[in-house]
């Protein structure tokens, strides 16, 4: 038997010569074009053929102005109003600082921030580990904990207190944001009343309603009622932030299995159409004025009959949310750091860091609901200060790598050759700092971590978040604007 000859000659890849690439960064996508036009033109066949509920004249109004087919409350909205609406509202809009015409969030579409959610029912107390009733005092400790956090970019009101009359907590929860940080406020609020007074708040701050139409420091998160409700209430706000030119998401929460189909696919569909025909009455109101696109698709657990957000579900329609948002060209509302355990423990953990992962690599923009334990119903300072370390460490996995001659560095490699050390050059000098390093997670070795307390996780969150309360100081408002903000709550 014959041996075979190797007398081919080595094989020598030749790349050719690549651009000097700011970064590669890893990618996360599922629908294309054609699965977004897809879910687009069946949306518009449930506005056309099903219709949505307008329990608004306003509203009704102007739909039936525009064309739309009304009978009674219910509203049929034909797809060129759709496709108006669509092109009329801004693919991008600012949010500035408290005070100020310094751009604080550019939602573009490209940035990617977070922020707390709203109106939990129970708070736990880091400083006793006891859950009970918010306080007016623990919203202020939870407004300078987001204020420091680095990536923090929002604030919303985290709960409801209870120290306050019933019909005007709102209007407290919003005095207490504007006191107590200067980072932007996604707020919540019951109706017309309430938003005016908000508004009226959020002007005296800014110098007048003109400069906060200009330099908008808030956001109203509101929703319409699924399946396909438009309330009273609801729609007046939608109209108000139109007319003021207050940015708004009018987001819908659809609940697979219970007010919208099991599928996510049908769930999204009924959600995107919820948000298109808010859009159309928000634009035929004020055309050009700012909307945020979202909804938050949520689904019934069938065995413990309660909405869940740590689920793989839950991640995918947001998926859906950013590639729909990206299809017509408008920045994205989305969720991060939440979870359905009771506590900041592994499962919570968890459930950030998908979530965390998911917003930053399909680039929903303004994301909410970091400190969300209890499926939303009980917020806590220490999940906000957990999810903040763990946005960190996703946000630098999604930047990804250089490729560059810098990156690569072959002659450095040369300059240290076969047995040397790379400690003390000088390339490792001048880039050491971009790896990334912990604020609360610990990576001592066994021995000095004992002799240091032997601090868990949960006991450093708890430390760091006491300190941040204790500690961050937020520049005081002018006193002329704390007495309109008092005159205000007294109304």
């Amino acid at each position: 038997m014959k041996r075979r000859r190797h007398d081919r000659r080595p094989r020598m890849i030749v790349a050719d010569p690549l651009p000097d690439l700011p970064r590669i960064r890893p990618q996360m996508t599922m629908l294309g074009r054609a699965e977004c036009l897809r879910i687009h033109q069946a949306s518009c066949e449930i506005l056309r053929k099903t219709g949505v509920l307008v329990y608004c004249e306003a509203g009704l109004d102007l739909l039936r102005h525009a064309g739309a087919v009304i009978e009674d409350n219910l509203a049929k909205i034909p797809p060129s109003l759709v496709e108006w609406a669509l092109a009329a509202a801004p693919n991008a809009f600012n949010l500035y600082k408290r005070g100020s015409d310094d751009v604080a969030l550019k939602l573009d579409g490209q940035g990617v921030y977070f922020g707390p959610g709203s109106d939990t029912l129970r708070y736990l107390d880091p400083r006793s580990g006891s859950r009970r009733d918010f306080q007016l005092a623990d919203l202020a400790d939870c407004m300078r904990v987001c204020d420091a956090l680095s990536e923090i970019d929002f604030v919303m009101s985290v709960g409801i207190p209870r120290d306050v009359p019933t019909e005007t907590y709102f209007r407290h929860q919003f005095a207490v944001m504007l006191r107590h940080t200067t980072k932007p406020i996604v707020f919540v609020c019951d109706g017309l009343a309430d938003i005016e007074a908000i508004a009226a708040m959020a002007a005296a701050v800014a110098g007048g309603p003109g400069k906060l139409a200009q330099y908008p420091n808030i956001l109203l998160y509101s929703e319409p009622t699924s399946p396909l409700q438009h309330s009273l209430e609801a729609t007046e706000k939608l109209l108000f932030c139109a007319e003021q030119a207050i940015p708004i998401t009018h987001s819908p929460a659809p609940m697979m299995g219970g007010t919208a189909p099991i599928t996510i696919a049908g769930a999204v569909t009924l959600g995107n159409a919820e948000v298109l025909s808010s859009l159309v009455m928000h634009q035929l109101k004020n055309s050009g004025a700012p909307f945020l696109y979202g909804h938050g698709v949520h689904h019934l657990d069938m065995k413990e009959m309660v909405s869940v957000y740590g689920a793989p579900e839950f991640q995918l329609a947001r998926v859906m949310a950013a590639e729909m948002g990206r299809f017509y060209a408008l920045p994205v509302w989305g969720y991060t750091g939440h979870t359905d355990s009771k506590v900041v423990d592994a499962q919570a953990a968890a459930d950030a860091q998908l979530a965390a992962m998911v917003a930053l690599m399909t680039k929903t923009n303004l994301n909410h609901d970091v400190g969300y334990l209890e499926s939303g119903l009980t917020g806590s300072p220490e999940m906000m200060v957990l999810t903040n370390e763990i946005i960190s460490m996703t946000r630098r996995f999604v930047e990804g790598v250089r490729v560059d001659d810098e990156a690569l560095a072959v002659e450095v490699v040369h300059e240290v050759g076969p047995g040397g050390q790379f400690m003390s050059h000088e390339h490792t000098m001048a880039h050491w700092r971009e790896l990334w390093l912990p604020q609360v997670f610990d990576r001592q070795r066994l021995t000095p971590w004992e002799e240091q307390g032997s601090k868990d996780v949960n006991a450093h969150l708890r430390d760091a978040t006491v300190a941040l309360m204790d500690g961050h100081k937020v520049e005081p408002l002018p006193d002329s604007v704390e007495q309109e903000i008092e005159s205000v709550l007294k109304i």
